[in-house]
């Protein structure tokens, strides 16, 4: 009796003993690949950064395009939305009509923020 509940027990146990080592090969295998993939014969143009289509090692006071910042807070606003997606979509039935509306009235706003942007040009790259 005692026997089979300690194995019952240990085979509750077994999918976080396999995700743990899972993690564990994954992490140990990402920590040794860029030794293994690393440049062997670098020469300047291999081993030079590329940072937003201008020189890394220039003057640090040097003008820098604002567009760059509006996409990534255009990309962080929109990735958000998605991710408020995911849990209403998961407990659609549950939250009912009302859930819905709101979910809508958000969209509605998100959209109508998307159209101000598109039209005042903040997603040209001219």
């Amino acid at each position: 009796m005692q026997g089979e509940t300690m194995n019952d027990l240990l085979f509750d146990y077994l999918p976080i003993i396999i995700f743990l080592a899972l993690s564990a090969v994954i992490g140990l295998a990402l920590l040794v690949a860029p030794f293994v993939i690393a440049v062997k014969r670098p020469d300047p143009e291999k081993v030079s950064a590329y940072e937003c289509g201008f020189e890394a090692f220039d003057d640090a006071r040097m003008k820098f395009d604002v567009r760059f910042y509006l996409v990534a807070i255009l990309f962080i606003i929109f990735d958000l939305e998605v991710a408020f997606l995911f849990p209403w979509a998961v407990a659609f039935k549950e939250v009912g009509w009302f859930g819905f509306w709101s979910m809508m009235i958000f969209l509605g706003i998100l959209t109508v923020g998307f159209i101000y942007e598109w039209r005042k040009g903040a997603l040209e790259w001219d």
